[in-house]
């Protein structure tokens, strides 16, 4: 049975972006007598915010999408998140890092630009070779750490691994593309690619449905997938909806929310009209 879901996380309210996101995860699950969830990745506690939750079932029905009784809270599910680290860490596949982000980009070539949504720079592997003690000076003294993947080790136990996209056919897995990316934050526990791998298989997911934005993280996503021993989906990349000075939509820029356009009075028909989900 095809599933597919609609993921967004309450850091601020949706835009037209999340609308066509939304609106195509329903049809592909419609169109195949499948089924369509909704999951609310909140486990950025410092950033998501209940009102936004609120929201965003508002805009969901709003616009017409069918939210399932279930819905599943990402925060819930910590616990999962730190047994799988856990397995990471017992294979040899993660180490810490003690490293700041102002360090990283003061040691990091610019070349390296950044993968997927933002928050990981291609690291410059600081941390990768010290020493046990070390370590284990930097952890007595309470120095915060994340955990990366050690993507050369991920190399050798994985091998070669693809992933299909719906648009876009089979690719195969770059390890040098996602570099030594971080697994478990040093605030929160976990990451954004550990709970949505996590979580997709728990939630029985067959088709990913998300922005070309984060096209990039499943390469990260497909490595853990491997060593984690997970169900492997396939993945639709869609469009970016972009405004008409074409720039994107997006949180971090305030774009237009859903929720001004419905107390505008814009007809949510007119929406799926236009995306052509009518």
């Amino acid at each position: 049975m095809t599933v597919t879901r609609f993921a967004p996380s309450p850091t601020g309210k949706l835009h037209l972006g999340h609308a066509y996101s939304a609106l195509y995860s329903e049809k592909v699950a419609k169109e195949n007598n499948g089924k369509f969830i909704v999951r609310i990745e909140d486990i950025d506690s410092t950033r998501c915010k209940q009102e936004y939750v609120d929201c965003i079932f508002d805009d969901l029905d709003w616009l017409g999408v069918t939210c399932p009784d279930e819905v599943l809270i990402q925060s819930t599910r910590i616990d999962q998140y730190q047994l799988a680290s856990e397995k990471l860490l017992s294979l040899g596949m993660l180490y810490p890092c003690f490293c700041t982000r102002k360090e990283i980009a003061s040691n990091s070539d610019a070349a390296n630009g950044e993968l997927n949504n933002g928050n990981n720079s291609l690291y410059p592997g600081t941390c990768r070779n010290l020493s046990d003690e070390e370590v284990s000076e930097k952890i007595r003294k309470g120095t915060p750490y994340s955990l990366r993947l050690n993507s050369a080790r991920a190399k050798e136990k994985v091998g070669k691994v693809y992933w299909n996209d719906h648009l876009s056919g089979i690719h195969e897995v770059d390890y040098d593309l996602m570099g030594d990316v971080v697994i478990v934050r040093k605030d929160i526990g976990t990451s954004y690619h550990l709970a949505v791998t996590l979580d997709d298989d728990f939630q029985g997911v067959t088709r990913v449905t998300r922005g070309l934005d984060l096209f990039d993280s499943t390469h990260v996503h497909r490595v853990l997938q491997s060593l984690l021993g997970l169900d492997v989906p396939d993945w639709f990349h869609h469009k970016l909806i972009k405004d008409h000075e074409g720039i994107r939509y997006s949180k971090s820029d305030q774009s237009l929310p859903l929720e001004q356009l419905r107390e505008s009075g814009v007809n949510a028909e007119e929406i799926r009209k236009d995306f052509g989900f009518n």
